[in-house]
């Protein structure tokens, strides 16, 4: 497969082609998986000394070896004839792996490596990389959480107030995934004398730990920039989009290693530093579940049966007439209280436990003729009086 996960088995053969028959000691597999830091910084012991300091760090995740083709017990020498020989293996993945990353200052990799050993002769090795990815799930309460923040800033330019600028932000959730559109809410105040422009950025933070020094790189992932605000306006973002484009995942669990995003809405301020509001996301690899988290909600953890979506007829049937639905004697009897020989014993609990389905009565027939028509020694009412 193009990419691993934690705990599958990884299976594969090492291939040798030989043009001769050739005599060969031993055939040994070892696959390798770890995370290494390492840099460099310039220090200075004075105005003439100076020196560089090295920090670097190794942490290993996996560590298999194998014999494939073991020596003969009797210290003799194995003859392989010529042609295609090949040589299978397996092994299964632990649990805990971090995801392949290649960074500036450390990387995280895995790797099968194969010798070959013969005698009076140097080493063959041959050497394959694969990609392992640790699933990160966004379906969890926390990173279906939403995510917002506020801040201010008073712009100031030669000890001159020149006013305020504030800044509102919202996203529906943490948690995203390459490809996702993050739709962003925001409302901007520009009460300066000047006019400021909205941005907004996805910023990747590498962070690498040796000996504990910290060393980040920070880099912009993808951008927009929004219209300017004149002085005194204030401009709203209805769900401003901004694409993910293809990143790889977060990488929080690794003690030398950790990759992670935010989202940061920065407003540029003439003549002083910015505004920025800073938001954390998280990059997953499984995507949104499309009825939602089956983990935040009560209703999701039942299981889910659409079975019954295809038993709805397109046309719906007609409704019954009401008089077909329940008659008037049968009406008479349900409304009826229920007799004490009838229920027993039940009666000693709440009674209204036990009340049968109430139905209404059914309407009268419709007619033009007026069932309780006016007596004849009534006076009729003059309308003009």
């Amino acid at each position: 497969p193009v990419a691993l996960s934690p705990g599958q088995g990884v299976s594969g053969r090492v291939v040798l082609e030989l043009g001769g028959a050739a005599r060969v000691g031993a055939l040994r597999l070892r696959a390798v998986g770890a995370a290494r830091v390492h840099w460099t910084e310039s220090r200075s012991a004075g105005s003439s000394t100076a020196y560089t300091q090295s920090y670097s760090d190794l942490l290993e995740f996996l560590n298999y070896r194998d014999t494939l083709l073991a020596p003969p017990d009797n210290g003799e020498v194995t003859v392989l004839p010529a042609g295609r020989h090949e040589f299978p293996f397996t092994f299964q993945l632990p649990e805990t792996l971090v995801t392949s990353f290649e960074g500036k200052h450390g990387s995280v990799r895995y790797w099968v490596k194969a010798k070959l050993h013969r005698p009076w002769a140097t080493v063959k090795k041959a050497k394959k990389e694969f990609t392992v990815i640790d699933p990160i799930d966004i379906n969890t309460p926390a990173l279906l959480a939403p995510q917002a923040g506020a801040k201010e800033k008073l712009a100031r330019a030669w000890y001159c107030n020149r006013g305020q600028v504030s800044v509102t932000a919202k996203i529906d959730r943490k948690g995203y995934t390459p490809g996702e559109v993050i739709p962003i809410f925001a409302e901007i105040d520009n009460c300066t004398s000047r006019a400021v422009v909205p941005k907004a950025a996805i910023i990747q933070t590498q962070t690498f730990i040796a000996r504990g020094t910290k060393k980040q790189k920070k880099s912009v992932v993808t951008s927009i920039v929004g219209d300017s605000i004149a002085a005194g306006k204030r401009d709203v973002w209805h769900g401003r989009a901004l694409k993910i484009p293809p990143v790889g995942p977060s990488i929080l669990q690794c003690r030398i290693i950790q990759v992670e995003y935010s989202l940061k809405v920065c407003v540029d301020i003439p003549g002083t530093s910015k505004l920025l509001l800073e938001l954390p996301l998280v990059i997953g690899t499984i995507p949104l579940h499309p009825f939602g988290s089956r983990t935040s909600s009560v209703s999701s953890q039942y299981s889910l049966s659409l079975d019954w979506l295809s038993t709805i007829p397109e046309q719906p049937e007609a409704p019954p007439e009401y008089s077909a639905v329940v008659s008037s004697p049968e009406a008479e009897q349900i409304l009826a209280p229920p007799c004490r020989s009838e229920l027993g014993d039940v009666l000693e609990g709440p009674f209204f436990a036990y009340i049968q389905e109430f139905r209404f009565r059914p309407p009268p027939l419709y007619s033009e003729v007026d069932p309780n028509p006016p007596a004849d020694s009534i006076r009729p009412r003059c309308m003009t009086c």
